[in-house]
Formats: C-alpha cells, sequence, structure tokens
C-alpha cells in the first residue's frame, strides 16, 4: 500500500490523463490518489495559499464512489478520479464563495453551480476552493483574505492572477489539473508565470452562467493544465462532453491535437502600447516564430495592436460593477476594487456594447487573413510578492496592467488564445508564448498548438 501511495504522489505531478488511465485500469485507485492529493495540500498549502478551504470529507467520499464506479466498468467519464479544485468564484455545495473578497466571506452555498456539476461530471474529484484576487480583477492574487498566493517556481514571486490558486495548485503538484476563469488573461497570465498551458477558448465555445453580470462575454472558464493535450481533454469536459469515449470522436478538442495543421499563415510581434517588452521574453517569441517557420508555416512579423487600457477599462469596470454586494459591505472590499466599481457605475448598457463592438472590430481587422497570431502572453515576469503594496488604487491597477497587455484585448475579440511555456529564462523563470486563433477555430488552434509543443520539446528549455 505504501508503495501505491508514493506512485500517486508522483502521478499529481503528471498529466491529468494518465492519472486517469490508471484508474480505470485499476492500477492505482482513486482514493489512493486523492488521498496523496489531500495530503500534498496540506504540506504545501500553508506556504503557497493556493487553496482557500478544502473539503476532504466529500473528496474522499467521492474517490471511494469512483472506485466502486471503475468496478462496475462501462463508459467511464474521461478524467475519471483526477483530484481538482474549483476557482472560488463558482458555488461548490457547502463552502463559502467568497470570491476573494471579505464582502463575501459570510456566503456559503447550499448547491453546486451548473459549472461545478460540469466538472464533477467529467470524473473530477473536487479538493477544494482555489484562491483568485478579490471579485477577479487583478492579475495576482494577494488580498485581505489570506496571505499572498506564491508562485511555486520562486517563492518570492506571485503566480499571477485571477486564477493565481488555480495554477499555484497545478504548479506545486498538489494537483494534475485545475479549470480557471479568464476576462482579461486570468488563465493565461498564470500559466505563464507557472510554466503551464493555459486555454482560453472561443466566445461561445461553452455557455456564460453569468450573464447578469458579463453580458458581453469578457470571460470564459477553461483549463489549466501540463500540455496541451490535457487542456484539450478538459475543454472537452466544460463543452459538455465529458466520457472518455467523447475523445475518440474526429471532431473533439483531443483528436484535433493529433492532426497536423496544414501550412499556416502566422504573423508574430513583440511590441505592445501598453508595456516594454522583457528582452528575454521578445527573444523567446522571435526564436519560437523561426521554430514555426522551420516546421513549414509562412511566418512574418507584425505591427503592434494599438489599443490603450482605458479603451478596455469601461468593459471590465462595467462587469466589476455588475457583481452584486450587499450596500453595507461595499467598505469590506480593498480601494483598488471601490475604484473600479465607481468607475463602472458611470458606464450605460449602451456605452458598453458600442465599446465592445468597436474594440472587437478594430482587433479582428488587426487580425486581418492570418490564421494565427504569435505573441508573448506577458511582456513581463511574474512580479515579486509586496509589489504593489503601499500604492493608491488608481496608481495600484495601472502598475498591474502590464501583465495583461498581450491577453486582453482577446477577450474583447471573443478569439481563442493559449499560452504554452516555450523557454526559460536566464533567472529560471518560464516565458510564456501566446497563440492567437481565428474566432471559432479551436480546433485549428488544438491543432498548432500541439504540433509546435512536440517541436519546442526538441528544443533546449533554456535561453543560454
Amino acid at each position: 500500500m505504501a508503495a501505491l501511495h508514493n506512485d500517486a504522489s508522483n502521478l499529481l505531478r503528471g498529466k491529468a490523463r494518465d492519472v486517469a488511465a490508471r484508474i480505470r485500469a485499476r492500477d492505482v485507485s482513486a482514493l489512493e490518489v486523492t488521498t496523496a492529493a489531500l495530503a500534498a495540500i496540506e504540506e504545501l498549502n500553508p506556504s503557497l495559499n493556493a487553496f482557500v478551504e478544502v473539503d476532504e470529507r466529500r473528496a474522499l467520499r467521492a474517490a471511494k464512489a469512483v472506485d466502486e464506479r471503475v468496478v462496475r466498468g462501462g463508459d467511464l467519464p474521461s478524467l475519471l478520479g483526477v483530484p481538482s479544485g474549483i476557482k472560488d468564484h463558482e458555488h461548490m455545495r457547502g463552502m463559502h464563495t467568497r470570491v476573494g473578497s471579505r464582502a463575501l466571506s459570510w456566503l456559503v452555498w447550499p448547491v453546486d453551480s451548473e459549472f461545478v456539476r460540469t466538472c464533477r461530471d467529467g470524473g473530477l474529484i473536487l479538493c477544494g476552493k482555489l484562491a483568485t484576487s478579490e471579485l477577479a480583477i487583478l492579475s495576482y492574487v494577494h488580498t485581505s483574505l489570506h496571505p499572498p498566493t506564491r508562485n511555486p517556481l520562486d517563492r518570492t514571486r506571485y503566480s499571477g492572477g485571477s486564477s493565481g490558486g488555480s495554477a499555484t495548485a497545478v504548479a506545486s503538484g498538489m494537483v494534475p489539473i485545475a479549470p480557471g476563469s479568464d476576462g482579461a488573461g486570468s488563465i493565461r497570465i498564470p500559466a505563464a508565470f507557472c510554466g503551464l498551458v493555459g486555454w482560453k477558448a472561443s466566445r461561445g465555445v461553452l455557455s456564460n452562467p453569468h450573464k447578469d453580470v458579463d453580458a458581453v462575454g469578457l470571460a470564459v472558464n477553461g483549463p489549466i493544465a501540463h500540455d496541451v493535450r490535457d487542456a484539450a481533454i478538459l475543454l472537452e469536459i466544460l463543452a459538455g462532453r465529458p466520457l472518455a469515449s467523447d475523445l475518440e470522436r474526429a471532431s473533439s478538442y483531443l483528436a484535433a491535437c493529433d492532426r497536423k495543421p496544414r501550412q499556416l499563415r502566422i504573423r508574430y510581434c513583440v511590441s505592445s502600447p501598453v508595456s516594454a517588452v522583457d528582452p528575454e521574453i521578445s527573444a523567446a517569441v522571435v526564436r519560437t516564430a523561426k521554430l514555426l517557420e522551420g516546421m513549414g508555416h509562412i511566418v512574418e512579423e507584425g505591427s503592434a495592436l494599438q489599443a490603450e487600457v482605458e479603451e478596455f477599462l469601461p468593459l471590465m469596470s462595467r462587469l466589476i460593477a455588475s457583481i452584486p454586494l450587499l450596500p453595507f459591505t461595499e467598505s469590506f472590499t480593498e480601494p483598488v476594487t471601490q475604484w473600479i466599481r465607481e468607475r463602472g457605475r458611470t458606464v450605460s448598457s449602451e456605452t458598453m456594447w458600442t465599446v465592445k463592438r468597436d474594440l472587437e472590430d478594430r482587433i479582428l481587422q488587426w487580425f486581418g487573413d492570418a490564421d494565427a497570431w504569435l505573441l508573448p502572453t506577458t511582456p513581463v515576469f511574474a512580479p515579486k510578492v509586496g509589489a504593489f503594496e503601499g500604492m493608491g488604487a488608481e496608481k495600484l491597477f495601472h502598475a498591474a496592467v502590464p501583465n495583461g497587455a498581450f491577453t486582453a484585448a482577446f477577450n474583447a475579440s471573443g478569439q481563442p488564445a493559449v499560452s504554452m511555456p516555450a523557454a526559460r529564462a536566464s533567472h529560471g523563470l518560464p516565458i510564456g508564448i501566446q497563440l492567437v486563433g481565428r474566432l471559432g477555430a479551436d480546433r485549428a488552434l488544438f491543432s498548432l498548438a500541439a504540433s509546435l509543443e512536440e517541436a519546442l520539446a526538441y528544443q533546449t528549455w533554456s535561453d543560454s
């Protein structure tokens, strides 16, 4: 039994599909894997702060039910028995939904949200709630509810946000995969900072369960994983296709990963009007462009998208202002949250839709006739913990903006985008590159990303 327990612990740092395959084959039990995950959380979480609440009793009960289901056989969910967690902006039965805020510290929800039920239907064992920045606003997680969520690759730095808890949990080996949400880069940024794959699907691929708050569909849930194929499997589950047999269809996202892409027209850019780009990050993008060219694609340098933060802010601030809070709890929010919500209350519905349409049209025009664009995921490396302390609300917001300089635009346009690790910098941190596809062309982007991931595996993960 001890050997199996150690084996289960090692599995947590690997691919989620391998964990599920071994549980289905009865090489290891779901109970052993879940027990190992809970032990890893107990050991690592006090210093990393990925989980804000742990649901040990239900997780172990769910694991036992998985093992009984495996014995019965039949068509099983594709990630059956894989431990994971839920970002603390979704309701999970019997647990708090704080969304990183003291203003919601009282809220315990009696039933699972539709999204949580979808994750359970896909076989995930949910071990608890994962940390997020307050109301999922900022690109790092440091709230008054708990200590900062740290990057397991360098604990002096943040892991990104707002899905920082999800990325930390996966990168540290607490769980092998986790869903997050992305409204301006909130999946892709922490994936880049933690050396993971983060996928933002096209608008419309997944349902929008928060239409009352996010009418224009800026935000979308999605996977944070160790590789592109794991991301494809979790996206299939989130789209409502949970069974292992669903992955065998020619139209599945996983099947797209196994198809060699046709020759594509790819443009790349390493500049932004929002932020200067670190030279090592620029160099990694240029090297990736050359690698794509060597793979047979038509690759050319393109101009930067000319869009400023103030143009996106009406959409984001209106979304944040639409999140319902009890009037007397408003003062419990962070100053930066209050500043953004005040801005959002001045944005009318008509203005919101006009801004969204204008931005979308301009972004798609810039995208042009390319099949994909290659960009940095972030122009800078993960900030040091405490880097934003002592700043006023508006100054803090604008200081954190560079993290999303290359990601937020595609939430406005609704295009699919993926961050994946392409290199390691001289100081050892990973460098994420971003591929952006045509609206609705998620399968084509999976094909390109998987082939690039394979090509990158043959490259040294060092810039020296």
